[in-house]
């Protein structure tokens, strides 16, 4: 049997979309199992031990270079070669987790027998689809992309969540530890300030303090981490009195994973890494505004949401001219949960 999954992207929701997999994996153990990925997203399911192989979109760079007429021929081929890959086995079982016109097309081009997805017509994802489930908007989206496996009749009590950690990870990170002198057996707080939706983001000078807040009184070392926004990360350590370590840029997604392994704690935006930092199982801080927890915040026990649940929010806006569910989130009632879980774990 062969079998297609489709979920492209983002970080946060790959992430969701990994028990779904291990059930698959349970129900089907003989199949052969493709994931059809944006290269963004990749490198969180590279080496799955459920997974036989993925099928890497590159549609960002492809879109952009034939807009800017750059490198035109080489996108093409490589467009080509995609879907020669994506169509080189007949699959039985094709499952959209994405339910978006993106990958619409990709199930559309696999040739899928049955192809699976939500009852939906968001983005005309529902057209191309012949076998539906409802879509529980209420539930986590975890809980929710499980429901597809459930239909299946996988056995999908107990979600499990696997990011593949190579020897090559650990040295990496370790070696960035230990260059800015911290021990990876050390107790430290990785804290990701950025997000991508503007609404999402707590001010600068509030992450400074609270850093400054847990170096000076809680005794712990903050390590700062980000994708490639930077210049987030240097401003907030500008107005910081306390010496922290800026690893913003410096990680894979799967070396992010291990750092946040070795974490006590992680203070995060809801963002990519917030769902990074909860699949690995370490207690994580994230501060909501504009979305809601009961769908996207993090998964698992020992997380604490914090956020001020006004009449307007959730609103999932990505522009606002007051963000007040973000403004009126204070540095006091972030460190007091901080403490508290610091004290958990130094029991």
């Amino acid at each position: 049997m062969n079998i297609l999954i489709v979920k492209l992207s983002a970080i946060g929701d790959v992430v969701h979309t990994l028990p779904s997999l291990a059930a698959l994996r349970k129900r089907y153990p003989d199949a052969h199992i493709t994931w059809a990925i944006e290269e963004s997203s990749a490198d969180i399911i590279t080496g799955h031990p459920c997974l036989d192989r993925a099928v890497v979109s590159r549609r960002k760079s492809w879109l952009e270079n034939l807009r800017a007429l750059r490198n035109v021929r080489e996108s093409i081929r490589e467009i080509i070669s995609f879907v020669a890959t994506l169509r080189d086995r007949r699959y039985d079982l094709v499952v959209d987790f994405h339910g978006l016109l993106k990958s619409s097309m990709v199930v559309l081009l696999s040739g899928g027998r049955r192809r699976l997805g939500y009852d939906s017509m968001q983005e005309l994802s529902g057209l191309f689809l012949n076998d539906k489930v409802y879509e529980d908007m209420n539930k986590h989206a975890v809980d929710r992309y499980l429901d597809l496996p459930r239909y299946l009749g996988a056995d999908t009590d107990r979600p499990e969540f696997y990011i593949h950690i190579e020897e090559e990870n650990r040295r990496r990170v370790e070696h960035l530890l230990e260059e800015n002198g911290i021990n990876p057996k050390d107790r430290f707080v990785s804290v990701n300030p950025v997000a991508l939706w503007d609404t999402k983001m707590w001010d600068d000078s509030k992450f400074a303090e609270l850093s400054d807040r847990i170096v000076g009184e809680l005794r712990l070392k903050v390590v700062f981490t980000s994708g490639r926004d930077r210049g987030t990360v240097e401003h907030i350590r500008s107005l910081m009195r306390l010496p922290s370590v800026d690893l913003s840029g410096r990680t894979t997604l799967r070396d992010l994973a291990y750092l946040y392994t070795v974490s006590a704690l992680v203070v995060t935006t809801d963002s990519g890494p917030m769902h990074v930092a909860a699949a690995v199982g370490t207690p994580t801080v994230a501060l909501f505004g504009p979305t809601d927890p009961a769908r996207t915040g993090p998964y698992g026990v020992g997380h604490t949401v914090v956020r001020k649940g006004l009449p307007c929010s959730p609103c999932f806006l990505k522009r606002c001219e007051t963000r007040r569910c973000m403004e009126t989130i204070s540095v006091e009632e972030v460190f007091q949960v901080m403490r508290k879980k610091t004290e958990e774990i130094m029991r």
